[in-house]
């Protein structure tokens, strides 16, 4: 038996979809898992459009988004403008 690895940017076809991935990945205290899932919602969109509309260049946004990156804010900021997601804050209530 033989099994693909999973890709979740197959999955993301939605900006429903992209929004709800994106929050559950922010909600893991694991930073790691939050800059995956912005790469992964990059790939599903295109990682070069991604880079050529927040203004980075392809590699730099590859590098970025690479497990172990000190991603910057302001990178963050931009990638998820061009992906039409944002941060929002909440009390742990809520």
């Amino acid at each position: 038996m033989r099994f693909t690895p999973f890709d979740a940017s197959e999955f993301l076809d939605s900006e429903e979809a992209i929004a709800e991935y994106v929050a559950a990945a922010l909600d893991d205290p694991d930073p790691e898992l939050f800059i995956a899932a912005l790469g992964d919602v990059a790939k599903a969109r295109g990682m070069a459009q991604i880079a050529r509309e927040a203004g980075v260049g392809r590699e730099s946004l590859y590098k970025a988004l690479t497990p172990g990156s000190k991603l910057r804010y302001e990178t963050v900021r931009k990638i998820m403008d061009v992906l039409g997601v944002k941060l929002t804050v909440s009390t742990r209530s809520s």
